[in-house]
This record gives C-alpha cells, structure tokens and sequence, in this order.
C-alpha cells in the first residue's frame, strides 16, 4: 500500500523501524502493545533501507526484508508496511524519514515513533536527534529492570526532553532475529519465534543458509577439483563437512564466512599424501620437521596444508592459512578462525561417534575458547593413551586453554 494514501486521513498513527531480518513475534508484540495502549489507528513498519550503525553487517535484501514484513503484518488490520526508507536511495536516518512522513500527513495528526530501550540509549549518536520531537512523540518501549535515569541521561546528550516521551513495559518476549538468524544456519527450529508464513518464506527462499559469492564460488570450485584428485572419497566427505560446519559456526560467532568456508575445504588439502612424500614435501617448503613430527609425520600434515594452500591453491589470507597450520594441535591464543577450523574438524557430521562429541559441539555454538579447552583435554588424553607423543604446540595449548575448564 502506498504510504500516503494510509496517511493522508490518519489522525493518530505509530511508526515501528528496523532491519526485520527477519521480523518476529517479538516485533509484532510490541507494536500490538503500542496500538492498544495508546489508541493508535496504523502502526507503520518501516524496514529499513541502509542504516549507517550496521554499514558493517551483512543484511538480507531488501525486498526479502520488506516482503517478510508485510507477510506478517497482513492479517493485522491496524498494522501496514511502507516502502519509503528501502526506496530511498542513500543512507537512511530516522530524522528524515520522520520529515518526510510529516509532511504526508495532516498536520493536526499525531506520529508515534516506537524505539527500544537499547536504542534510547544511543539516541544521542543519531542524526540531529535534538529534532525528533519537533516531529514525533516518542515511545521507549522496556523491560522490567530498565534504568530509567541513564535513558534520561541520554536524552539530554540528545538535546531531548524524556519527560515528554511515552515508556511502556511490553510481555518480555526473549526473541532476536540474530539469534534465528543463527539458529536457522545451523539447522535448529525457529518454530513459535516468528508467524508460520514468515517462517516458510525464509525456508523457500535459503534466507540465512551460507551461499558462497560468485567469486568464492569459482575459486571454491577450482580447489575442490584439485582435491579430489588427491584426497580419499571419505577425507573428501569429511572435507566438505569441515568447510559447511566452519560456515556455521562462522555465522554466529560474526567471522568471515567466506573465510570459513575456504580454510574448512583446504584445512586436510595434505593429509592424504604419502608420509615419506609428506615429508620431503615439507623440506621443500621449509616446514621444520621436530622431534615429534619425525616419528609421527603424519602430524605434520597440518603446517604442509598451510604452505600448499599458498603455493598450490593460491590463498594469501593469513588468518586462512593460520586457521589450516594449526587445526590439528591447536595452539596458544588461537584467533576466531582458527578455534573455528580447529572445533569443526573435531565434530563435523561425518565424524565417528565418540564420547562427549556431542556435548563439545554444543558448546562451540556458545563458547568457542570453552568448547577448544574440552576438546584439546579429550584429544591429549586420547593420544596418551594410544601412546601417541604430544606435539609442543598441544601442550602449550592446553596450558593457555585449561583455564576455560
């Protein structure tokens, strides 16, 4: 529906902004709460359209954003969704939407616009926000324990009078389109989190399911050729389920995923070659072959994966090839990527069943440094029991992570 003609009669109406990536029942409560509270006749969801405080954030495209929104507002009648800010070329302000809905309007209408309390705590950092009310009427939706004082006090940084603004408790529904975001990319129900269409819509569409860009593609592309030419069916399996679990736990612990994905396909790119060849191959490339590695040179897989991902594959990035070095034993203070490679490797899908696996996999979607401290334990007492040396990099790894025990 055209955003004028819902306005121009309107006397009294709520505007409700956001990303809606997706929207969920936590959105609708809120305006729900809003409209019955305060009589008002439309509540107006905005989706936004290039909002300058998530510039560096991946989010959905606009048309999915505004086609799940007006999917779940559609059986609303006091609810609609506008079009202005995703239509709107540039960035988008709240200030100037607000603008320009005044002017749609009658001038003896009332405009509502409803903003969280995490928000008000940051309003000071928006564009002009010293004119929001000159064109609104502001309502701080919150939750029970909110601290109205510092919301206060950040309305005054703003230039805004918090007296006139409007707080209302809304049902603390603990929803997040980040957490169905995630939950949908690792496979989980987002079932009861948002209105069955919306949910349907994000399935028929792949919404949130890793999907490398063309240029990812291609360049994945040439590498799995190459490996099948080298790796077993079965390492290619465990191969490929590496890359997809790298991509998950990428997604939501707010790593590269294209990252993820190249070093998850790349981290056993020399496991399957020859131990005499492994070694030899290791001279060559300048790979330090220690005690350890010379009695068990299958270990030393790992370094040489690093250095044909670079010569052979063609990957600079180094937190790629550092993700690849050390995916085995680990090591002390293990950037994001790594503890990724590192964790998946230890339980993608194709992974022989073992005691605490399950347990280890789930931690790693909350705690990566937790998740990397149970699985360095369960991997050295493994080898110590099969009489298998500890490589120096597990050791000191297990010292930095033992503390997350």
């Amino acid at each position: 529906m055209n955003t004028l003609d819902t306005l121009k009669n309107c006397k009294k109406f709520a505007i409700m902004g956001g990303t809606f990536d997706p929207i969920h029942y936590g959105h609708l409560v809120t305006a729900e709460t809003v409209c019955r509270e305060l009589d008002i006749e439309k509540v107006l969801f905005i989706p936004s359209g290039r909002p300058p405080h998530k510039q560096n954030i991946n989010i959905s495209d606009n048309e999915h954003r505004y086609l799940m929104t007006a999917i779940a507002a559609e059986d609303n009648p006091r609810f609609t969704v506008s079009r202005i800010e995703i239509d709107r070329p540039g960035m988008t302000y709240t200030v100037d939407t607000l603008g320009a809905l005044r002017k749609m309007c009658p001038k003896s209408c009332e405009i509502y616009f409803i903003t969280g309390a995490d928000a008000a705590l940051m309003i000071s950092s928006w564009k002009t926000p010293s004119k929001l009310q000159t064109l609104c009427k502001i309502v701080v939706v919150t939750r029970p324990g909110y601290d109205k004082n510092s919301i206060a006090a950040e309305f005054e940084r703003a230039g805004l009078d918090v007296e006139k603004a409007v707080f209302m408790d809304v049902p603390a529904l603990d929803i997040s389109s980040t957490d169905i975001r995630n939950r949908v990319s690792i496979g989980k129900s987002i079932k009861y989190l948002l209105p069955p269409n919306v949910e349907n819509y994000i399935y028929k569409n792949r919404l949130y399911v890793y999907t490398p860009d063309k240029k990812t593609a291609e360049k994945a592309e040439v590498i799995v050729k190459k490996l099948k030419k080298t790796l077993s069916s079965r390492r290619f399996i465990h191969t490929k389920g590496v890359a997809e679990e790298s991509v998950k736990l990428a997604r939501v612990h707010g790593a590269d995923e294209k990252k993820a994905y190249l070093a998850g396909l790349l981290h056993d790119c020399a496991k399957d070659i020859p131990n005499k060849e492994k070694l030899e191959l290791c001279k060559k490339y300048g790979v330090e072959i220690d005690k350890v590695l010379a009695e068990q040179p299958d270990l030393a897989h790992q370094f040489l994966g690093a250095e044909l991902a670079r010569a052979v594959f063609g990957i600079a990035d180094k937190e790629i090839l550092d993700a690849i070095r050390y995916h085995t034993t680990g090591r002390p203070d293990m950037g994001v990527l790594e503890k990724i490679v590192y964790l998946a490797d230890f339980f993608e899908p194709s992974r022989r069943y073992y005691d605490g696996r399950d347990e280890i996999k789930n931690l790693a979607y909350k705690d990566l440094d937790k998740a990397v401290a149970f699985s360095l334990k369960h991997t050295i007492d493994f080898n110590v029991k099969k009489s298998r040396l500890i490589h120096p990099l597990g050791k000191k790894a297990m010292d930095f992570y033992e503390e997350f025990l």
